[in-house]
């Protein structure tokens, strides 16, 4: 019996405008993204993509309708316990990898688990993350001295460090070559057979599509099955 890890249902978001009437970013929103999958959300620019996965990730809050992420009603609760989620349960990968320059790959992931709480072998698991990520032999190289798409993989050895139950993944190969986003993208279809997680990745590359278990279309705000 396949379990859902993610449920939206009738998620709407709208941002004010100056001097008009509201931009209607998502439009009553239903989703289910079961465990251990990888679901892409595929659309154009200005499609509402980022706008839903930071609303699935519980980085925003919609305007109207429910999320449920592990199990947690996340839309009714205070900030400190959707932060208790995020810290325990989440992991974000995003388009612009963000590493910290004058930390070298191994304390940019030993970092995370510094700010996820986690004291018990850390050393051990940092490396267990890079070598997974295909870093073992560069894992003391400042992130000037990796390619791009070496320090994304470091970004995704980050986001996962802490055993997060899904990872959230905003454009990640947005910046990349075609030939390094397939890499990535086998990458989390690797990560969701062999460690069990759960991916939600959103991207505008269309070669990527049969890569997910799920694929969905975000249009104008509207969610479409694919």
């Amino acid at each position: 019996m396949t379990t859902n890890i993610i449920l939206a249902e009738g998620v709407n978001r709208s941002f004010p405008i100056s001097g008009g009437k509201p931009f209607h970013a998502l439009k009553d929103i239903k989703l289910s993204v079961p465990e251990n999958s990888l679901t892409i959300l595929k659309g154009r620019s200005g499609s509402g993509k980022t706008t839903l996965i930071n609303i699935l990730g519980a980085l925003d809050l919609p305007n109207s309708g429910k999320i449920s992420i592990c199990g947690s009603e996340i839309t009714s609760i205070s900030e400190r316990k959707r932060e208790n989620i995020r810290r325990k349960n989440i992991g974000y990968v995003f388009q612009s990898v963000s590493l910290i320059p004058m930390m070298s790959a191994f304390e940019n992931v030993e970092f995370a688990l510094r700010l996820a709480g986690i004291r018990k072998d850390r050393k051990k698991r940092v490396e267990e993350c890079l070598k997974m990520v295909g870093l073992g032999g560069r894992m003391h190289h400042m992130p000037q001295e990796l390619s791009g798409g070496e320090q994304q993989r470091v970004a995704i050895a980050r986001a996962v460090a802490h055993n997060p139950k899904v990872v959230f993944a905003d454009e990640p190969t947005a910046e990349l070559d075609s030939v390094t986003s397939v890499a990535v993208v086998n990458l989390f279809k690797e990560m969701v057979k062999n460690q069990g997680i759960t991916i939600v990745m959103t991207t505008h590359d269309v070669s990527l599509m049969d890569a997910g278990d799920f694929v969905y279309e975000l249009e104008d705000g509207e969610l479409k099955d694919v």
